[in-house]
């Protein structure tokens, strides 16, 4: 009670520009700046909307994904909240009151503030509240008497923690813990925030049983393609299986605005999704975009992001580093290098070539002489390299698929200056073309990988563009702030 009016002489001094006995915490001037913004009145708040009607609240629950966890939630929390003298509510995404439970005398005090199912408690709708602010952040919160914005809710404490969807990593709803203000405990965040896990880590299991269900119901289908190219997809484009195996190096794929349309896969394969009962098939031409057609051999090379992967006719290779950088530069040349080139690109200007052809010789042993030409050293095989699928990407225009097939820089660990160059080229081209752009999707797939986390002016410009109801605008502006301050 001591710091609940500490808290209020805070709040009292920082709306009127007086002097403060002390900064309200970071999160809680974030909120109120966001609050006041959005015309919330201090002194007399209107009060939470009603949105739902007690008629329309049986088929919403039903429909929401946090209904499978109600029995785990009840489980976790409403005995202790009753003992407590507080009450668990649940939301969804945008703020929305689905579930309220606890103690009668409790439950009655919230019903002359409109703490009741159906109502919206987001910040735009009803100011600092520790719901709508774990909605805004993505962060659990706890906000504390007179840190409430609207002086109406001074008298109550609460604690709420966002739960994530296992399958697309969006907020889904949020879940809290809300009392009288002489009822406050320490422990209440850290109890909600366990219970989010909890509900978590049920909705992540039920996840992993329908994705089971429907690896087992479409496997005839998958394998009625034959030697065909296919995936089995889920209706948010996660990859569950695919045939040959592994051959899609995506977890993810972008699903097109209408099931049958078309879509260009990361390697530059093009693909056409069909609807099944659950999920998609996708299935993939067989043929490739090549760099040197007049062999019948198959290389895949993944050399985006850590750990190159390469494959030979579906058989996995071992590469040295060294080998890694000798197939980038002689993708990069189709047309063939001469030993001094390959020396130069691979070692720099000190570079032997007598080293340069022991190297070949090696590489030569291990894909076969028909797949490593000499004279001069060149690739004959049918060529899918991830890096240079996104190259034909962004000359095609198509920015996000460039982005979604960019899973982080070329070779990282390289140090051979043709692979340095094409790394540094292709980083730059592609952020380039990704912000000119202003495809949010695009920006976000980018935001993503290691070189888009650190990248400011990406994260700056996701905050401007996505909308404050999108999860993910809460985590670019934490994001900016962060690299901004350091």
């Amino acid at each position: 009670m001591a710091r609940a009016r500490q808290l209020a002489q805070i709040r009292e001094a920082v709306l009127s520009g007086a002097p403060a006995p002390g900064p309200p915490r970071p999160v809680v001037s974030e909120s109120w700046t966001r609050s006041l913004a959005a015309d919330i009145d201090p002194e007399r708040g209107a009060g939470p909307p009603m949105v739902f009607q007690q008629s329309e609240m049986a088929d919403i629950r039903a429909d929401h994904p946090l209904a499978e966890t109600l029995p785990l939630l009840r489980e976790t929390l409403v005995a202790i909240a009753d003992e407590a003298v507080h009450m668990m509510i649940v939301t969804d995404a945008e703020g929305h009151i689905l579930w309220r439970e606890g103690r009668y005398d409790v439950l009655r005090g919230a019903d002359k503030v409109g703490l009741v199912e159906g109502t919206r408690w987001s910040e735009d709708s009803i100011g600092t509240n520790a719901m709508g602010t774990a909605l805004a952040t993505g962060l659990a919160v706890q906000i504390h008497s007179a840190e409430h914005l609207v002086r109406t809710y001074h008298s109550w404490t609460c604690a709420a923690c966002p739960v994530h969807d296992p399958d697309t990593g969006r907020v889904v709803g949020v879940v809290d813990v809300t009392g009288p203000v002489r009822s406050f405990h320490p422990s209440t965040m850290a109890l909600v925030g366990a219970a989010a896990k909890l509900a978590e880590g049920q909705l992540r299991f039920r996840m992993q049983a329908r994705d089971e269900a429907l690896r087992a119901r479409c496997a005839p289908t998958l394998a009625a393609l034959g030697g065909g190219f296919g995936a089995l997809v889920t209706p948010s484009g996660r990859v569950l299986a695919s045939q040959p195996r592994d051959w899609l190096a995506v977890p993810r794929v972008s699903l097109p605005a209408q099931p049958g349309a078309g879509l260009t896969l990361p390697d530059g394969r093009a693909a056409v999704l069909e609807p099944l009962v659950e999920g998609y098939l996708l299935r993939a031409e067989q043929r490739v975009r090549t760099i040197a057609p007049s062999s019948a051999a198959h290389l895949r090379l993944r050399f985006l992001g850590h750990g190159p992967s390469a494959e030979l006719g579906g058989r996995r290779l071992r590469l040295t580093q060294r080998h890694a950088d000798m197939l980038t530069l002689l993708a990069l040349h189709p047309a063939g290098v001469s030993a001094e080139q390959l020396a130069t690109g691979i070692y720099g200007e000190r570079g032997n070539p007598v080293t340069a052809r022991a190297e070949v010789h090696r590489l030569r042993a291990q894909l076969g002489t028909t797949v490593v030409r000499s004279g001069p050293y060149r690739l004959d095989a049918e060529l899918a390299a991830d890096w240079l699928a996104v190259r034909e990407s962004l000359r095609a225009g198509q920015v996000r698929a460039a982005a979604a097939g960019y899973r982080g820089e070329l070779l990282p660990s390289s140090e051979a200056p043709s692979v340095i160059d094409e790394r540094e080229l292709l980083a730059a081209t592609l952020r380039r073309a990704v912000l000119d752009s202003g495809d949010v999707e695009a920006m976000w797939l980018l935001a993503e990988t290691d070189t888009g986390a650190s990248d400011v002016e990406l994260a700056e410009q996701l905050t401007a563009t996505l909308p404050r109801s999108d999860p993910r605008h809460a985590t670019m502006r934490a994001r900016t702030e962060r690299l901004a301050h350091g």
